[in-house]
């Protein structure tokens, strides 16, 4: 039986334990979704029904596996998915930062309205990943969702993950082929965690080896 928008909000608010406040800025954040989807393809159509389980719980299962950590940067940043939702639930954390790095100057503005509307605290770089990533070393979290394979994402982050920083990265049913890839070329350590919004999927927590 189809699930109902309501229902599928109300059972992500529960499982993630989100306040009332954070629920109504959440709230801005999928309207805002929705009135720029009909301009600039934010997200996969389809998908729009089932948003809060497909995409706010997806980047709020990341929080939970970094709750002590202030210091976010999050690439190829889209609609915002993880990074925009993190920043925001992520707004009654005292000093958490997210840094949102996004190359498409129209998906840049979408996120920095909707920053602004909500009051997270996010910053906004319109800027390709290679041209800005060796002067974010000490940055606690660097994470990605749907931006490339884990090979590519090691040659972005590797001065970030030798630095100490760790890395969270949403990946789909191929991640073992791209663990096997990766592994030619990096030397890294990797613990795939279940996702809890896909049986199928993985978050592949990323170190250089020895941190």
């Amino acid at each position: 039986m189809p699930v109902s928008e309501a229902e599928d909000r109300a059972r992500v608010l529960a499982e993630y334990g989100v306040s009332r406040e954070t629920a109504a800025r959440l709230d801005i954040y999928v309207a805002q979704l929705r009135r720029w989807q009909r301009v600039k393809n934010l997200v996969g159509p389809a998908t729009l029904d089932e948003v809060w389980t497909r995409h706010i719980a997806d980047a709020l299962q990341l929080l939970a596996l970094a709750p002590e950590a202030r210091s976010w940067l999050d690439l190829g940043s889209g609609a915002g998915i993880p990074g925009l939702v993190l920043a925001i639930a992520g707004a009654e954390r005292s000093g958490l930062e997210v840094e949102l790095v996004e190359s498409n100057g129209r998906k840049c503005a979408f996120l920095t309205e909707t920053a602004r509307l909500c009051g997270a605290p996010a910053r906004i770089s319109n800027a390709r990943i290679e041209t800005l990533i060796a002067a974010r070393s000490g940055v606690e979290i660097v994470c990605a969702r749907a931006l490339a394979p884990l090979a590519q994402l090691l040659a972005w982050t590797e001065p970030l993950l030798k630095s100490g920083t760790t890395g969270l990265f949403l990946k789909g049913r191929d991640v073992d082929a791209e663990l096997t890839d990766a592994a030619r070329e990096w030397r890294f350590t990797v613990d795939l965690l279940s996702s809890r919004t896909d049986s199928a999927a993985r978050i592949a927590r990323v170190t250089a080896p020895g941190t």
